[in-house]
């Protein structure tokens, strides 16, 4: 076949359009078929076309599951992290209305962990000499921004990692440089050095990004650690005891009473 002949794509049997083919490892996927998949999903082009349909298929129905999800706590500015305390989950979106992009709908279980990654970068400050170019300072100046990103690992058949950026845009850091080459940030005046040496934690976005970071990292860790730790709880050996309201010896039942009386032995 040319290259510039006709594909379908092998999902829903429709024509591909110019610069519409999202190749597969053994097929063609057009991009409205594409757009149903997890948006954590990154591995397409190594999937075969069995991989795609399954995916396709879990995808829905997980919307029944983003019907019955019952938002009770938040964090997050732009994307979010919701979770769902009573039914043991948790979705990541940063849609407004969330429910109508399909987010895939994970267990407390299936969190394997979480970290903060924090990038920065700079971009060089310039002035301009007697003859109106722009040169650089002596030692150099620079503007720093920053990039909070949450990382959080998980155990699914289509990924194993949501990553999102916490700050709703770059967090801009710029240094005060005195005369004689130091910097002043926050009060405090620090050796510029070849490069600017700095701070950012002198700066109150940058904190509270930090902050909102480890309160979504420790969220997370908290609740898998509560589901582990029930798991453990219901596998445990049951051991016979006394009732505290008859004074029988017995295994207390599932719902945790006595079995002759029925009173509550927890």
């Amino acid at each position: 076949m040319g290259l510039f002949d006709k594909k379908f794509c092998d999902i829903c049997g429709d024509k591909i359009g110019l610069l519409g083919n999202r190749k597969l490892d053994d097929g063609n996927m057009c991009k409205d078929c594409a757009k149903l998949l997890s948006p954590w999903f990154s591995d397409r082009r190594r999937s075969t076309l069995a991989d795609i349909k399954a995916q396709l298929a879990y995808r829905e129905e997980n919307k029944s599951a983003v019907s019955g999800f019952r938002v009770t706590r938040s964090l997050g500015l732009g994307t979010k992290v919701l979770l769902d305390e009573d039914a043991g989950k948790f979705v990541v979106s940063g849609a407004r209305r969330w429910q109508d992009e399909n987010p895939d709908v994970l267990d407390f279980s299936q969190v394997t962990g979480c970290n903060i990654d924090v990038q920065e970068s700079k971009s060089e400050e310039k002035r301009k000499d007697a003859e109106g170019k722009m040169v650089s300072y002596n030692p150099p100046r620079y503007t720093y921004s920053y990039d909070f990103y949450a990382v959080i690992h998980v155990s699914s058949p289509w990924f194993d990692e949501i990553r999102f950026r916490i700050n709703s845009s770059s967090i801009e850091v710029k240094p005060t440089y005195t005369p004689s080459g130091s910097i002043a940030i926050g009060g405090f005046r620090l050796q510029s050095g070849g490069g600017g040496s700095h701070d950012p934690r002198q700066n109150v976005e940058y904190r509270e990004c930090e902050a909102l970071g480890e309160e979504i990292k420790q969220a997370l860790i908290q609740v898998r650690q509560a589901v582990r730790q029930n798991i453990a709880a219901a596998n445990a050996p049951k051991v016979a005891r006394a009732c505290p309201a008859c004074g029988a010896t017995c295994v207390p039942d599932a719902a945790g009473r006595c079995e002759y009386c029925g009173a509550a032995m927890q």
